[in-house]
Order: C-alpha cells, then sequence, then structure tokens
C-alpha cells in the first residue's frame, strides 16, 4: 500500500508540472513559472525510473535526482517562482535574458549543492549549513507568497487565496521536515515523507497555476496595460 501511494503521488506531480508547465507557456507566454513546473516534472519521472530500477545509490539516476532536488529547492521553486508570479503582482516581466540568467545561476547552483545531500547533519558543518540555508529561502519565499494570498483575497479570489495559503504551509512543513525531522515511524527510505512531499509538491503546482490564472484574469479585466519588459522603456 504504502509503494502504491508513492507511486501515485510521484504519478500526481509529474502531471502537474508538465500539464500546467505547459498551460504557463502557452497561455500566459510565462516561461519561468513554466519551465520551473517541468523541471519539477522531469525531477519526478527520474525518481519514479530509478524506483522501478531498483533504487540504486550507484545509478547515474540517483545523481541526477539530487541535482533536479537542489534544482528546486535552492533557486528554482523560491527566485524563479517569486519573479514568475510578480508577472500578475507586479506587472513585471522578464527580458529572456533574464530568464536564461536566472535558470543558469539555478544549475550552477544545484551542481554546488548536490554534493551535500545524504550528509550527516552532525558532523558535516557544510550539509548542515546547506540544510539551513534550504529551509531559509523556502520562508523568505513563504513570506512572498503570504503577499501573493493577500493581493488574491483583495482581488475577490477567496477560495484560490485560501487554497494558496493552505499549500504554501504545506510546502514550509515539507521543507522543515525534509533534513531536520524525520519521521520517527517512517522506513529506511522514507516512503511516507517522499509520498506526502510529491503530494504536495503536486498539489503546490496545481494551486498555484489555478491563483496565477484568477490574478491575471482580474489584471486583464481591470488594466488594459500588459506587463512591461525588464529593461523596456516605460
Amino acid at each position: 500500500m504504502r509503494e502504491a501511494l508513492f507511486l501515485l503521488a510521484d504519478l500526481w506531480m509529474i502531471f502537474a508540472g508538465y500539464f500546467y508547465g505547459w498551460r504557463f507557456i502557452r497561455r500566459y507566454g510565462n516561461y519561468l513559472l513554466g519551465l520551473e513546473w517541468m523541471v519539477v516534472a522531469t525531477s519526478g519521472s527520474n525518481f519514479l525510473l530509478w524506483s522501478l530500477l531498483g533504487a540504486k545509490s550507484d545509478s547515474v539516476l540517483y545523481d541526477l535526482a539530487y541535482f533536479f532536488d537542489a534544482f528546486s529547492r535552492s533557486v528554482g521553486i523560491t527566485l524563479i517562482l517569486v519573479l514568475g508570479l510578480m508577472k500578475v503582482t507586479h506587472r513585471y516581466k522578464p527580458s529572456r535574458g533574464v530568464d536564461v540568467a536566472v535558470f543558469g545561476v539555478a544549475m550552477v547552483a544545484a551542481l554546488f549543492l548536490r554534493p551535500f545531500h545524504g550528509a550527516d547533519l552532525h558532523t558535516d558543518r557544510g550539509a548542515f549549513w546547506v540544510s539551513v540555508f534550504y529551509v531559509v529561502v523556502n520562508l523568505l519565499t513563504a513570506v512572498f507568497l503570504c503577499y501573493f494570498v493577500k493581493r488574491l483575497w483583495g482581488a475577490g479570489a477567496r477560495w484560490p487565496a485560501v487554497w494558496t495559503a493552505l499549500a504554501t504551509a504545506a510546502g514550509t512543513t515539507i521543507a522543515i521536515t525534509y533534513d531536520f525531522f524525520p519521521l520517527p515511524f517512517d522506513d529506511a527510505n522514507r516512503t511516507i515523507f517522499y509520498t506526502a512531499a510529491l503530494a504536495t509538491w503536486g498539489t503546490q503546482g496545481f494551486v498555484y497555476f489555478r491563483a496565477y490564472r484568477a490574478l491575471h484574469d482580474r489584471n486583464a479585466a481591470l488594466d488594459p496595460y500588459p506587463a512591461r519588459t525588464a529593461g523596456a522603456p516605460v
């Protein structure tokens, strides 16, 4: 039963990432959110394949799993998420150069941070501070998401605001639990935790898309001016 729930949670995250990522790009031209959603989905696909092939620690899929994990936890579902949502909160649209630069930073961060995964936080000071960093950037992102919830509520999108707040709270709980508070009743592979994490991340992808759509539609009804491109004359 645990394995079945894990697979369902992973499939849900994969679907949400690819489906809503494509809709971000196709419908709104938001490449930051669209590509990051697809990175999350690709991470889930890699994790699923690695699990089905035996979950061996010497597999290249194992290294890729931690690369994708570091990518999203450091820059993806933090800085990239904030910049992407600013299109509907501040009418801000980064230039293609900014898009490329931010994803480049995320890749460099992932390559640098990936080796710290799996280390003992009690004996490896580097791994400890990397884990602290992940929690701090998540909390900073949550502050912006609280502002996003406020904007939704003020726009009359009450249910999207409530669901965004709940999804953000769940995501922050996962972020804090990830390295510092392993579940005492979980198994050696942390199946229960990863099931909850995958389900939460998939739900965040779905909820944030719906919230983005609600605020975009509200802005379109009230504001005839398109989102400005970074660096373009006002």
